[in-house]
Formats: structure tokens, sequence, C-alpha cells
């Protein structure tokens, strides 16, 4: 597979899960021995455990837009600078619900094996950027020196 097949097959997977919730069909552009890992989440999740956490975010935010800004590839792995935006209308474990539109930047290194199945992806989101759109207190301010 071509590096502009696997870009591809990455912005396929982020609109077909994130955006569209069609999860049948983003499951089906994943290996067997699909992981997903994030700095929302404590531990990997599997192919399962992933479209139960789409299922969540996108029930907690229905107008959820996930877009690229950037996606890039060297062999086979694809990194993408994303957007995520939305309004958190009903509470997910440690965000409480908004009346806000968020906008908040993410980084997800994809792993693709020979075949072009994805079987790896880490996600940093920009947890600081989120806590303050959504008011609430961060113990690294504290520490901060101020002007």
């Amino acid at each position: 597979m071509s590096a502009d097949g696997r870009k591809k097959r990455v912005c396929t997977h982020i609109d077909l899960s994130w955006n569209k919730g069609r999860l049948a069909l983003s499951e089906q552009l994943q290996s067997r021995y699909f992981s997903y890992k994030c700095s929302l989440i404590s531990q990997p999740l599997n192919s399962a455990g992933f479209a139960e956490l789409v299922r969540a975010a996108r029930s907690a935010m229905p107008d959820l837009e996930v877009v690229v800004d950037d996606c890039i590839c060297e062999g086979h792995k694809v990194i993408t600078t994303s957007t995520v935006m939305g309004t958190l209308v009903k509470p997910l474990p440690g965000w409480p619900a908004s009346d806000k539109i968020l906008a908040v930047a993410a980084v997800s290194i994809w792993t693709l094996n020979s075949t072009g199945d994805i079987e790896d992806v880490s996600t940093l989101v920009d947890l600081e950027n989120l806590r303050l759109q959504l008011g609430l207190h961060s113990a690294l301010s504290d520490h901060l020196p101020t002007n």
C-alpha cells in the first residue's frame, strides 16, 4: 500500500468511527490485533473497547467532529494532528457537561501492518486546554510564575 493509501485509510477510519459512528465499517480497517491508547484512558483498548469509547463520546457529545489538520506518512507509521470539536452535553467520567463548544487538539501515531490494516493508535489529547475550556482548576497553574 502506498503512503497516500495509508493516509487515506487512517482518515477514513477517523471519519467512519468518530464522525459518523459507523463502527462496524471502521473495524474492517483494523487488524485483529488492534490496540488503542489515549491520554484520556488508563489502559489500552482492543477493537470492542475502542467502539465502546467512541459510542460513549458520541453519546455525550452528539455534535462531535474530528477534523484532521495534518496527515503525514513515513513507512508504516501515519501521524495525524486533529481538532476535536463539539459540545459535551452529558458528562463523561472526569469531565462535566458544558454548554460551551469545545475545540481540543490531538496528535495520533498510527501503525499499519504490511497489508495496510491499522494495528495500533496512540493519541495524545491536550488535556490542559480541555480543562481550561471547561473551567476546571489545574494543579499545575498553582505552581507557575505570574507576571
